[in-house]
């Protein structure tokens, strides 16, 4: 049974192995496990009961990422998006007075989109649709965000209202701990230790136990408690005229940030082949579209790819078998969601710092002479971090690098799609500034 998993996952193929693979899964758990309690938050201000979100969120990310695992065999984990579950609780329902289970509705309606589009092919085309040389700018833009991530929640970049951002007070424990966890990390990467990103969170969650930096304060929590928004959704008044706009933003958003966080992560894990395309897209994108279904009918807000998966890819994930573990201790959440809870943004910062650093090696792929290239690559790479949002920056330079081509006479009938892209990107930004 072994050795035909190890088959079946292709371990000789992509140099791997079951103790990297396992602590590769981990480390993208630990990574990312604070959207467990970070989603419930901001989702219960709809109104959603907290427990429940808790219990949605663990159950449709472990659902998700062991799919993603099993099927696509892709070191992808899948869970409640930031940004989109801002805009489900923000702009839909408490901008827009759309009730929550409305809300829940116009996700499932989303995902079915999704998966139409995967069957179609349509959504495949649309990501090779996407020129390689852009490939490694999305890679570096989404590099510096998740290090601006990092660098933000271990308080050594902080807000300032003169210069939008500053340098924090690096007395402040926490940050000191962040730092320490900063170094030893980085010495760890220098000893080529494969499980330098674990021992590195983990270390410095250890340290902030030790100054009494850490705080626990567990709430009640059943799982029983799912039942309080499981099948709860509204879907004709999703259907209803006013909630076409909302469906059309979950679908673009969604869309958009999942082709800038597969490119990233297909590239650091070496896993495009030598025409630029990634292996088995179909079933990536079925997973992720029946993932977001689940989630609506269990009860949270759009479901899709975790850059965090980075984290994992970084420590060696080259399989499926890294967002299996990742799945399966999300699994695990599900009963034991408080004790997670016990991980600090700050102990998980410094790897989020140094996995951007990675991410950025790629840029050097880049044509930096040609104008053609450089410049929309120069915009991915700059709005990804500034604007917040993967979508916006890949917006951005796959609109201008189609806007070049157009206008200095080197459009091709072959590109079809690149400008059919480009014009539902500047759609996407026409409707989110509506919104």
């Amino acid at each position: 049974m072994r050795l035909k998993l190890e088959q079946y996952f292709g371990f000789q193929a992509r140099g791997t192995d079951w103790r990297t693979e396992i602590l590769a899964g981990l480390t993208t758990f630990i990574t990312m496990a604070y959207i467990i309690f970070v989603n419930p938050a901001i989702l219960h201000e709809t109104g959603m009961p907290i427990a429940a979100v808790t219990a949605a969120t663990c159950l449709c990310a472990a659902f998700g990422s062991i799919l993603m695992g099993a099927l696509a065999n892709y070191p992808l984990a899948l869970a409640p998006g930031m940004g989109l579950n801002a805009y489900f609780t923000y702009t839909v329902v408490k901008a827009m007075h759309v009730p929550w289970q409305t809300a829940l509705g116009a996700v499932f309606l989303s995902g079915i989109i999704f998966l139409i589009l995967t069957f179609t092919g349509i959504r495949q085309l649309l990501v090779s649709a996407i020129p390689h040389q852009l490939h490694a700018a999305v890679a570096g833009g989404i590099g510096l965000f998740i290090a601006f991530i990092g660098f933000r929640n271990a308080g050594i970049i902080v807000p300032n209202p003169a210069t939008t951002v500053s340098l924090g007070n690096l007395h402040t424990p926490t940050t000191a701990l962040a730092l320490f966890g900063l170094i030893l990390i980085a010495v760890l990467q220098v000893l080529r230790v494969r499980a330098a990103m674990l021992i590195g969170v983990l270390g410095t969650m250890a340290a902030g136990l030790a100054c009494g930096q850490v705080h626990w304060a567990p709430v009640p929590y059943h799982l029983a408690a799912l039942g309080e928004t499981a099948f709860r959704l509204d879907l004709r008044g999703a259907l209803r005229i006013g909630a076409a706009e909302i469906v059309f933003v979950f679908f673009f958003v969604d869309l958009f940030d999942n082709i800038g966080t597969l490119v990233a992560v297909s590239e650091r894990a070496g896993l495009m082949t030598p025409d630029h395309q990634i292996p088995r897209l179909n079933r990536i994108f079925f997973a992720d579209a029946t993932a977001t279904i689940v989630g609506s009918l269990t009860g949270t807000s759009t479901v899709t790819s975790y850059i965090e998966s980075s984290a994992g890819v970084a420590a060696g994930g080259r399989t499926g078998v890294t967002a299996i573990v990742t799945g399966l201790l999300f699994a695990v959440a599900l009963f034991i969601a408080p004790l997670v809870g016990a991980i600090p943004s700050f102990a998980t910062a410094p790897a989020l710092i140094l996995v951007g650093g990675l991410m950025v090696t790629g840029l050097g792929q880049i044509e930096w002479k040609d104008p053609v290239i450089a410049i929309p690559a120069f915009l991915t790479v700059t709005t990804i971090p500034l604007t917040w949002s993967i979508a916006d920056g890949l917006s951005f330079g796959l609109t201008s690098y189609a806007a070049l081509e157009v206008l200095t006479g080197r459009a091709k009938r072959s590109s079809w799609m690149l400008y059919i892209l480009a014009t539902l990107f500047l759609m996407r930004f026409f409707f989110l500034h509506r919104s």
